[in-house]
């Protein structure tokens, strides 16, 4: 079971930080697109195991482009779910960096952009997610569910 930890403002201003580096670097090196906090450690309150999620919104002219420009930075992850405008990666830091990388306007930038619009937004929804994650198991997949039940999508 991961070491879950509830967030707080220093640990989220300390993600914006990264966020803030990570943006830097990737504009020196030519990666398009729009990159955001999202996932566990951008909000206070929520449960999380440390790691840093990102998501870099571009547009569809600009995927492979970004896809390509990602890699000397960070390794592909989970390709069996990567899609025409969807993509994972990660880079081993202290903390750990996820990066999704969807297409503006497509289904996975949609569940992304919607659902943590709501997690800032509605209590209730924060707490679910809390507790899903304290709950062990497959975390992952019950992410998924729950995202899915928050956006009324299944793109998970």
């Amino acid at each position: 079971m991961p070491d879950w930890r509830l967030t707080t403002a220093d640990s989220v201003a300390q993600a914006r930080g990264i966020l803030a580096r990570e943006q830097e670097a990737l504009a020196k090196a030519g990666v398009p697109g729009v990159l955001g906090l999202t996932g566990g450690s951008s909000l206070e309150g929520l449960v999380t195991k440390g790691d840093i999620d990102l998501h870099l919104r571009v547009q569809p002219a600009e995927f492979e482009l970004a896809k390509q420009a990602l890699v000397p930075r960070y390794r592909p992850v989970h390709l069996d779910i990567w899609t025409g405008s969807f993509a994972t990666f990660e880079r081993d830091a202290q903390p750990p960096i996820g990066i999704a990388l969807t297409v503006v306007g497509s289904e996975h930038d949609h569940r992304f952009t919607t659902s943590w619009d709501r997690m800032r937004t509605d209590a209730a929804a924060r707490a679910a997610y809390n507790a899903l994650k304290r709950a062990g198991g497959d975390v992952e997949h019950a992410k998924s569910r729950f995202f899915d039940g928050l956006t009324g999508s299944s793109a998970g």
